[in-house]
């Protein structure tokens, strides 16, 4: 979906405020032709098996035509099921040479951008080329999303309002419930809505409650940064349950093989 169209004016000027609040710097300082993604990551998704559900290598999600769709509850807020781009998110094959059909591991191997990594849109004609069902189970342990993207549009201010699990309006505001820490308590003061101030606390606290705001520290991405993609920010939770990164792609990462 394109929110560059469909957002209230008023409400993308709410976001835009408090987006940049939280990267401390305007939008409009970063490149605006970049590929900017935000990636979900922590114990909860790959303790639960997200990172693995067959609704990912379904052919209409590898190839982009339809969202994946999972009920992750990652707040337990009531929030709405998580969207992810599974044509855009990069799926791992651990050991290729254990891989049951060595045809399709090798042409895999020729489009990964390291070793066993490949995006699900160069992953969609391979499975469909050599007939392959990763949902079967001669596949099962043999793979898993290595960096779910959630859906978006590309920009970096899509990317900052999925991280920080908002929607098309105030009305997707979570209740959600945690103290900011000193430093960011005063800089949210200057977010007008109440429950944006609320929602957007959650994700700056010391991290016993809430997530832990890490600036442009790098999370658990580094391969994406090793192949010249820079971390916009991340948001962690205290026990490492729950992580989103916001990450500019360089082209070697965003453009398909």
């Amino acid at each position: 979906m394109n929110h560059e169209s469909t957002l209230p004016d008023d409400w993308r000027g709410q976001l835009t405020q408090a987006f940049e609040i939280v990267l401390g710097a305007p939008l409009a300082t970063y490149p605006p032709d970049a590929d900017y993604a935000t990636y979900v990551g922590g114990n909860v998704f790959d303790e639960f098996g997200y990172d693995s559900d067959p609704a990912w290598v379904r052919p209409a999600a590898l190839s982009g035509a339809e969202p994946v769709v999972l009920d992750c509850g990652l707040f337990d807020q009531g929030e709405p099921p998580s969207r992810f781009d599974a044509a855009r998110s990069f799926f791992e094959f651990d050991d290729l040479d254990a891989a049951p059909d060595q045809g399709f591991a090798a042409d895999l191997a020729e489009v990964a951008i390291a070793p066993g990594l490949v995006r699900g849109a160069d992953l969609a004609p391979l499975v469909a080329r050599h007939g392959i069902d990763l949902t079967d189970e001669a596949w099962s342990g043999q793979w898993y999303v290595a960096y779910p993207r959630l859906a978006s549009d590309g920009t970096l201010f899509d990317a900052m309002r999925t991280a920080l699990t908002l929607g098309d309006g105030p009305e997707s505001v979570l209740p959600l419930k945690a103290e900011a820490t000193e430093q960011w308590t005063r800089a949210l003061e200057a977010v007008t809505h109440p429950g944006l101030r609320a929602h957007l606390s959650y994700y700056c606290t010391n991290g016993s409650q809430g997530l832990i705001h890490l600036g442009a520290n790098q999370g658990s991405d580094e391969t994406l940064v090793a192949k010249g993609s820079t971390v916009v920010a991340t948001w962690q939770e205290g026990q490492s349950q729950v992580e989103f990164t916001v990450i500019q792609l360089s082209d070697e990462v965003a453009r398909p093989a």
